[in-house]
């Protein structure tokens, strides 16, 4: 375990220090440039707040790639495959929209074809889910249409959820790098057993993106001084769909009894990241019930729900993230012991996701506030 994660440790540690170093001079050109964010009726800031904090995320991602690149332990990963240039391309798609969205607002289907565009890119360079397992029916192997198609659909599907729960200072930071540990982690687990190659592009992804993210909270954690706005949300949850691809969606591998989720490797970081996928799928119902569009902003997220429970923003921050870790070792643990407790994991998973509904659904209501 000790000797394969180590080998991250310069990507992980080039990434986060390039984002920590680089973010105050993004936070200056922010308001050099009054690329700034003013407080309004949606918003928890009372002061006008940077929001170039993504170009820090981005460059810290960039680094860590090109230290993985420059070094000899990834030597597979970077060997004559357009994979990992396909993810940074890809990258700087998903980047750029979210950026011009920061600065100039673009139309949710402007937004939405630059998503589509993004996941193409990943899809043309190799990032492409072929195999998708289902619990306990088996493998079905994917046509060339239907693996373009779902490839698009995880794409927008990881970077909605991570753009919605993106609301107070740190939370979207702090579940990205408790997700990218724990899903490499989950790497360490597979590459222990043989069922990831040393060619794949996954494990390398998730350690520049958890490195990035470390950078970024000193500086976006509450009081945050910046924050990532759009081009930030959108770049980490495109990394986490192309890093979920490669681990879980190319491979045939069989898996039994350490869960592979009962073969279904996709439906890990769908655990991993459950707080921002369970907020994305109320608020889609939520707005869905009351006739408004899916794009309309409001204030009822998870996090807008705690702090009218009474929780600060600090406070709330930290009961999502430890929410993320509690679901990340739901995952784990049975990788870790063999395969007990296989039969617990979609228990523990349907306990979770219950009180999660519970405390979070759009009818319920706090004895300190009314919806």
């Amino acid at each position: 375990m000790g000797e394969y994660l180590t080998g991250f440790l310069p990507v992980i540690a080039a990434a986060g220090l390039t984002t920590l170093a680089a973010t105050p001079f993004f936070r200056w050109l922010s308001f050099r440039t009054s690329a700034v964010v003013m407080p309004d009726a949606r918003r928890i800031h009372t002061q006008p707040l940077a929001i170039l904090g993504g170009a820090g995320i981005f460059l810290g991602f960039l680094v860590g790639m090109a230290v993985a690149w420059q070094g000899t332990r990834f030597d597979a990963v970077f060997a004559a495959s357009t994979v990992p240039l396909g993810v940074v391309l890809a990258a700087l798609v998903i980047f750029v929209v979210g950026q011009v969205d920061d600065l100039r607002e673009v139309s949710p289907p402007a937004k939405l074809a630059g998503t589509v565009l993004a996941a193409s890119v990943l899809s043309v360079a190799g990032v492409t889910i072929l195999f998708f397992r289902i619990p306990f029916v088996g493998l079905i192997s994917l046509s060339p249409d239907m693996s373009v198609l779902l490839t698009v659909v995880w794409v927008i599907g990881m970077t909605t959820a991570i753009n919605y729960i993106d609301g107070l200072d740190g939370l979207a930071a702090g579940i990205m790098a408790i997700g990218s540990a724990a899903l490499l982690l989950y790497c360490e687990r597979l590459n222990g057993v043989g069922a990831i190659s040393p060619d794949n592009v996954g494990p390398v992804i998730v350690a520049a993106m958890l490195g990035a993210c470390l950078g970024f909270l000193p500086h976006n954690f509450h009081p945050a001084r910046i924050m990532m706005g759009d081009a930030g949300a959108l770049l980490l949850g495109l990394l986490m769909a192309a890093a979920t691809i490669s681990v879980g969606g190319n491979t045939d591998a069989q898996f039994s009894g350490q869960t592979f989720f009962f073969f279904a490797p996709l439906f890990i970081p769908l655990v991993i990241l459950g707080v921002p996928i369970s907020d994305a799928v109320f608020s889609i119902i939520r707005r869905a019930r009351r006739g408004s569009g899916v794009t309309v902003a409001d204030k009822d997220h998870m996090h807008h729900r705690l702090m009218r429970l009474g929780h600060g923003q600090r406070r709330s921050v930290l009961i999502l993230w430890t929410w993320t870790l509690i679901l990340s070792s739901i995952a784990l643990y049975p990788t870790y012991t063999n395969g007990r407790g296989d039969l617990y994991v979609p228990i523990a998973i349907s306990a979770a996701a219950l009180i999660l509904y519970t405390l979070f659904s759009p009818g319920f209501r706090s004895r300190r506030g009314s919806d």
